[in-house]
């Protein structure tokens, strides 16, 4: 990953960091769902107060997942799903080496097995 695209391991560490909060995955959820909202909308859904969903917001944008623009003096969000998507891949990547290793482990169980009748 980090061969093909420098800075990738940094991007998909910032996502998954971003993630970890149940929060932001709920801000996420509500942005995906709404298509654009301010923080002060964002927070009547939320039981946290407008600053904290701000501050989320912020480390949800830091990597990559929503964007902030200016509409009059909101700032509304929407989610920016590149960086989900890029994460994704890289999952999907992992999970098909390991499925590779497994395979390859009952392989050779069953070949140690057949040659042990």
């Amino acid at each position: 990953m980090t061969e093909e695209h420098p800075g990738a391991a940094e991007a998909v560490d910032s996502v998954l960091g971003a993630l970890a909060d149940p929060t932001r995955r709920r801000l996420l959820d509500l942005l995906a769902a709404q298509g654009e909202a301010t923080a002060t909308s964002l927070a009547g859904q939320l039981p946290v107060s407008r600053q904290a969903v701000v501050k989320h917001l912020t480390v949800l944008d830091a990597a990559g997942l929503v964007s902030g623009g200016r509409v009059g003096r909101e700032v509304r969000y929407s989610v920016r799903p590149a960086a989900l998507n890029a994460t994704a891949r890289w999952m999907a990547g992992l999970a098909a080496d390991w499925d590779s290793r497994l395979a390859n482990i009952k392989r050779v169980a069953e070949a140690a097995e057949r040659e042990s009748r």
